[in-house]
């Protein structure tokens, strides 16, 4: 177990239909963290989410979906509207969450942990879309910016890696 691992499994979340949660839940799977938005350029990164979702999920990989409305206001609605638009429009079934801060004084203690000083890859999110690879011992491997797609050979790459680590 690494230094970052304990923190990341201990961290509380709510789910979209608000339900306490721990993220314990998802330790020795591989993660794929992502700050979602709605009415974003990037939102149809949500198409290959799914697929990369979907391809992976019998592997162990696990996307979770944590939206965000510091961005341009791109994610203006509530969780229940959120929930709507990814289900209905993407066909989203992979794991989404309460929408929350990334950054600032209120950002949640998720982010902290992932682009805190103490994380490999510190410094503010720059934009929706941002992703985060965890390895199934909690490390944070990768963190990957809005504009490369959850599919392209650098993520596949190292999901691809990360599953294959036991």
């Amino acid at each position: 177990m690494t230094t970052h691992a304990q923190p990341l499994y201990k961290i509380a979340v709510k789910d979209i239909d608000h339900k306490d949660k721990s993220l314990a839940a998802y330790q020795g799977k591989v993660l794929l963290v992502v700050n979602v938005a709605s009415k974003c350029g990037f939102t149809p990164q949500y198409t290959a989410l799914q697929a990369v979702y979907e391809k992976h999920k019998d592997k162990g990989l696990v996307i979770l979906g944590f939206p965000c409305n510091q961005f341009g206001g791109q994610e203006p609605g509530t969780d229940e509207q959120i929930k709507l638009f990814c289900s209905s429009k993407y066909n989203v079934t992979f794991p989404l969450f309460d929408k929350i801060e990334v950054n600032g004084p209120n950002r949640h203690p998720l982010y902290t942990t992932l682009v805190g000083k103490d994380s490999p890859f510190p410094g503010d999110i720059k934009w929706n879309f941002t992703k985060f690879l965890i390895g199934r011992d909690g490390t944070i491997l990768k963190r990957f910016d809005s504009k490369t797609t959850p599919d392209s050979p650098e993520v596949t790459t190292a999901i691809e890696a990360a599953l294959a680590a036991k």
